[in-house]
């Protein structure tokens, strides 16, 4: 098999070669693409180091599964390229999430979707990712009738220039020197909460950070009637985002059977004990793989309304081990190449 990572010097695209590598993913070549001007330049991979390369019609031939982290313009030009030259695409850009004969894929909550790709598959916002993990085994057992979230997010959402900048900011600010204007966010984000995380749409009093939460919750969980409410808020941390999401059940759930829910399902790790100091913090999920979820209770305003913390590394789970678990999927069910082909047939 042979994997291509486009994408692959971005702060996503690097964590799914540390992820390739450590689980160990059945690929016999594994190829590292770029932009131009990033071709040439090597990376580590385990005993060998791939050489970058530059996408052309040329070096794009060849591939069974093409892992995309370059951004939605890129993955929109090249994406159905190397479905056309016979691979299968997992994309993390925005560009494809909502297109209808496209699945959008979350490994331990709709992996079933896989089966009817046509070339593309779409790895969800990091934000809805790790949420809707802790959300579908509550789904399945008493339904959900509405969400209400708030998310505080990390700055490596934004990138690497972002997280430079919130460094640079604390230490000016640590030193008693005058903070530079910021050029990623409209205001300082040292020792501040930003309200916005996210663009505005033309028009909108949603940020589009807020309104994928909603419209790929829906897709997810193919439940287009959820009610869904979204804040999205940026904060001062380097990685992991956290979440306060309050759900409406459509069935009594107490939080003790919640609690058991989310103890059981794949993906999930429960830390909930809060006397005791014991509950998710972005420092604890930054470099996990599981969904971290605690301060389970009661909503005392609604019988049926139980309110979750849910944090996620919003580089791994959120983004980068959720595109290789789908590759592992594809690769386990046979849905590339002649081998999709074949499975279709029958």
């Amino acid at each position: 098999m042979r994997v291509a990572v486009v994408g692959a010097t971005g702060a996503v695209g690097s964590t799914m070669l540390g992820i390739m590598r450590e689980r160990a993913f059945p690929a016999d070549e594994v190829v590292a693409f770029a932009t131009a001007r990033s071709a040439g330049r090597r990376i580590d991979f385990g005993d060998e180091t791939l050489v970058v390369r530059e996408l052309t019609p040329e070096t794009i031939q060849g591939f069974d599964i093409a892992l995309f982290s370059a951004g939605g313009s890129t993955s929109g030009e090249w994406a159905p390229r190397f479905v056309e030259a016979g691979a299968v695409v997992v994309d993390n850009s925005s560009r494809w999430r909502m297109n209808d004969d496209i699945p959008l894929v979350v490994s331990e909550v709709n992996p079933e979707a896989l089966e009817g790709h046509s070339g593309i598959i779409a790895n969800p916002n990091c934000s809805t990712m790790q949420m809707v993990v802790a959300l579908k085994p509550i789904q399945d057992a008493a339904g959900i009738e509405r969400l209400v979230i708030t998310t505080m997010q990390s700055v490596s959402g934004t990138g690497q220039r972002a997280v430079e900048e919130l460094h640079d900011q604390t230490e000016a600010v640590l030193d008693a020197r005058e903070v530079v204007p910021p050029t990623m966010y409209p205001h300082q984000i040292a020792f501040n909460v930003l309200p916005v995380a996210g663009n505005f749409p033309s028009g909108s009093d949603y940020t589009d950070e807020e309104l994928k939460l909603v419209n790929e919750t829906r897709k997810i969980l193919s439940q287009p009637d959820i009610g869904v409410s979204a804040t999205c808020t940026r904060v001062p941390v380097y990685t992991g985002h956290s979440e306060s999401v309050n759900v409406q059940t459509r069935d009594p759930l107490s939080p003790e059977d919640a609690r058991d829910l989310l103890s059981a399902a794949p993906g999930l790790a429960v830390l909930d004990d809060p006397s005791d100091g014991l509950y998710p913090m972005a420092i604890d999920a930054a470099g996990r793989d599981e969904v971290l979820v605690g301060r389970i209770r009661r909503d005392p305003s609604h019988e049926r309304c139980l309110n979750l913390w849910i944090v996620g590394d919003n580089l791994r789970k959120g983004a980068a081990t959720n595109a290789v678990q789908l590759a592992e999927l594809i690769n386990e069910r046979g849905l590339y190449g002649s081998r999709m082909v074949h499975a279709r047939a029958g």
